[in-house]
């Protein structure tokens, strides 16, 4: 009977394995064929039949050059990287002095973090567009930056759980010598906390990436496009021209696909094991 339920057990297992591998695999492939075949095609097949012929690049060529998503990519990267460096740093700090120091209203200021996060972002989008828009920072790559800067409590809350890996004896024996908190958050905590400062640049980035609404909203100028609105241009009132968007979509994997594979190995925790002897 036992051997019986392990075996069950086993089945259940890769199956159910199986099956999410297929959920994520399946839209992929669908984009992936689409962006081979030609407007006739697209229209004409199913969304799993194999385009005809495997050499059509030219929607790819279309989609890189009529959605310049060369300038896409650049205004994406800009965006990227003050977004993370901010997150990162600004997180990082509130979690350092929320697992370091125990004072009143410390619990509240972590509430407060989670709160923000159950206030659903479009009922504040009328308040917020007026505060960018008076700041002058309306059609400009800032009003992307300075939304997307501020950290979440996400990242607080990843930086919470590799602070309590770093054992507090490290602060005290830094304070001994004559460091300043400041010196023993930068030269101490922040270099243990490397899988968890790519943990954040994974999640933050792929959101910042992916993120459609707020470029949109913020930065409608056609000099401004990131790479999520890059191939808007190709989607219209009257018509779309997916097979060109489906070439777009698979060049903008490409970066998210090598970022995730050459960071995927810090993520786990533990780097910090054994810091105390």
């Amino acid at each position: 009977m036992g051997q019986l339920n392990r075996s069950l057990g086993n089945v259940f297992k890769y199956a159910s394995l199986i099956l999410g591998a297929c959920v994520a695999i399946l839209p992929i492939l669908v984009v992936f064929f689409a962006a081979f075949k030609t407007g006739t095609e697209y229209s004409n097949t199913g969304p799993l039949t194999p385009p005809s012929d495997w050499t059509n690049i030219a929607n790819f060529k279309r989609a890189f050059s009529e959605g310049n998503m060369l300038m896409g990519f650049k205004n994406t990267v800009i965006i990227l990287v003050i977004s993370i460096i901010g997150t990162t740093l600004v997180g990082s700090m509130v979690a350092f002095v929320l697992n370091r120091f125990k004072f009143r209203g410390s619990k509240l200021i972590l509430g407060a973090f989670l709160l923000a996060t159950l206030i659903p972002g479009v009922t504040t989008q009328v308040a917020t567009f007026q505060i960018v828009n008076n700041l002058g920072l309306f059609n400009t790559m800032w009003a992307a930056v300075v939304l997307y800067l501020g950290t979440d409590i996400i990242a607080v809350y990843i930086f919470l759980q590799f602070m309590e890996s770093i054992s507090v004896s490290l602060d005290e024996s830094a304070m001994l010598d004559g460091a300043s908190y400041f010196r023993i958050y930068r030269s101490i905590v922040l270099p243990l906390l490397k899988p968890a400062i790519v943990t954040v640049i994974i999640v933050k980035g792929v959101n910042v990436y992916n993120d459609f609404y707020t470029p949109f909203l913020y930065m409608p100028k056609s000099d401004l496009h990131v790479i999520s609105t890059a191939l808007f241009k190709f989607k219209g009132p009257y018509g779309s021209e997916w097979e060109i968007i489906c070439a777009g979509i698979m060049i903008a994997i490409i970066p998210t696909l090598i970022a995730f594979l050459a960071l995927q190995k810090y993520i786990y925790n533990g780097f910090a094991a054994g810091s105390v002897k």
